[in-house]
């Protein structure tokens, strides 16, 4: 009888070479880029070109960088992100399905502020190499698209124009590069 078991890999965010930024309308007429400096999160993978892989990850709240410390104190209090009472933002259940040639979906459960939705970003898979050391690395690029009210992210002003103060619709664009765990 054939063994056709697979061995699952287990990799790991290399923190030193990712990022996890955003960007949102500010007055409507000007776009701020943000990022999170600290996080975390694994990858269980079966197959070589990830198809089919579990993916979650953890974001700290508090490592929220704006190039702007009042406006970083304003993202992290009740009326944002409300940091001291939710630490994280996680993603969970996520599973990675091929689409196409290095074109891939992440659909998976992020959860903010203690609300949880189910979400979908466009991956496009680098590749996978090994580094001068012998370390097997592989690298995605991640975007899309999230409104900030869908998690309870409601706080905004209007304007003497009678715009808003902050879009609702936050970009996404995430580098990843995992290293095996």
């Amino acid at each position: 009888m054939e063994n056709t078991a697979s061995i699952a890999t287990k990799w790991a965010i290399d923190p030193a070479h990712s990022e996890v930024q955003f960007k949102v309308k500010h007055l409507v007429i000007s776009t701020v880029t943000g990022k999170f400096k600290k996080f975390d999160g694994q990858v269980v993978s079966e197959k070589e070109d990830f198809d089919g892989a579990q993916i979650s990850f953890t974001i700290d709240v508090s490592s929220i960088d704006t190039n702007s410390p009042d406006r970083d104190n304003h993202l992290k209090s009740d009326d944002f992100f409300a940091a001291e009472k939710h630490p994280e933002m996680t993603f969970e259940n996520g599973i990675l399905s091929k689409k196409g040639n290095g074109d891939y979906e992440l659909t998976g459960d992020l959860t903010i502020r203690e609300t949880t939705k189910k979400v979908s970003l466009d991956v496009e898979y680098n590749g996978t190499v090994k580094d001068p050391w012998g370390n097997t690395k592989a690298g995605f690029e991640l975007s899309g698209k999230l409104n900030r009210k869908d998690f309870g992210l409601t706080w905004n002003t209007v304007t003497e124009a009678g715009g808003v103060l902050v879009g609702e619709e936050v970009k996404l664009d995430i580098s990843i590069q995992l290293a095996t765990a």
